[in-house]
């Protein structure tokens, strides 16, 4: 998947419709609907970024999120910025070829939906699967929501070229306010994914299945319910370390996106990358520093530790 060119100008142009028609760009959830749209059902499903004659490098970009309670604004602060995320990343060159899915957490325990998943896309067919999410706002109320499931999902129900032909990470931003469950359960993982375990898997065995083929951040945004709760950004952070990044501001969760996905492939520092923010205007160049200056610098989502594989754009073969 990942045919296509993302146009702002068809952005632009779906938006002035929905607004002089009164239309949500969530019509579905706001619909009414409260079942999991066909196109993000994870049963049985696999998520692909592959690279084609269009997008010869693709970079895959997973963005999942939380829609329970107060975070099920989330999805529609990422709409209206879209143009901006695409605009750095494909503009100023952070990531060769991107390809983004988004998907959607939920709770297994009580709620309707709770696992929602895109495909990777490059064109304007990644609005429509933001547009399909059921903003559910549930959740359990227990502190806790199924990212252990969405984390699962990625290591198991994704196959990236980036990583199959060049050995590199892709990227995939978790943005939530609560802590995963301990295990992702057996029963659960049957009913979203049609998996069949054999037992539960413990929680840090997903994380390190994930982080193997992932780069992977927690963003804790501000205006969550437990924004600031150290227990929270303690959990996140004994799971991912300094990737367990806090937000002071939520509409500035496009741009730590691109800049840290920037940094990751080494096409900016960061100095250089909130310079690029002044100059679009941005207001969120205060929020971005804070959060990433964490993070360092050059950081590359690479890992060293791979077998032997084959470049097939140079035909070389390397470590």
């Amino acid at each position: 998947m990942g045919s296509g060119i993302w146009s702002t100008d068809v952005y632009d142009a779906a938006d002035r419709y929905r607004r002089s028609t009164g239309r949500s760009a969530f019509s579905y959830s706001d619909s009414g609907a409260r079942t999991v749209h066909p196109a993000l059902d994870p049963r049985d499903a696999m998520r692909e970024s592959r690279d084609s004659a269009e997008h010869p490098r693709s970079t895959p970009v997973a963005v999942l999120f939380d829609v329970t309670g107060s975070m099920r604004t989330v999805p529609r602060v990422l709409q209206t910025k879209l143009p901006q995320l695409l605009g750095l990343l494909q503009r100023q060159g952070y990531a060769s070829d991107p390809q983004i899915m988004f998907g959607a957490i939920g709770d297994a325990t009580c709620d309707r939906v709770p696992l929602q998943v895109g495909q990777f896309e490059s064109d304007n067919r990644m609005d429509d699967d933001l547009g399909r999410i059921v903003l559910e706002g549930g959740g359990g109320g227990q502190m806790s929501e199924s990212y252990e499931l969405a984390m699962y999902f990625m290591a198991r129900h994704t196959v990236t070229d980036n990583w199959e032909k060049r050995g590199r990470r892709g990227y995939l931003f978790i943005i939530g306010d609560e802590l995963a469950y301990k295990q992702v359960k057996a029963r659960e993982v049957a009913r979203l994914t049609g998996d069949d375990l054999a037992e539960d898997v413990p929680l840090r065995q997903v994380v390190d299945e994930v982080t193997r083929r992932w780069d992977t951040y927690y963003l804790l945004p501000a205006g969550s319910h437990y924004a600031g709760n150290a227990t929270v950004l303690d959990f996140w952070r004994d799971l991912l370390g300094q990737n367990a990044v806090v937000l002071d501001d939520l509409d500035a969760v496009c741009e730590t996106i691109a800049l840290t996905i920037g940094l990751g492939e080494q096409a900016i520092d960061l100095d250089e990358g909130l310079r690029h923010l002044d100059r679009a205007g941005s207001t969120a160049t205060g929020t971005v520093s804070k959060a990433l200056a964490r993070l360092g610098r050059g950081r590359r989502a690479e890992v060293s530790t791979l077998p032997t594989f084959r470049d097939t754009a140079s035909g070389v073969t390397r470590l």
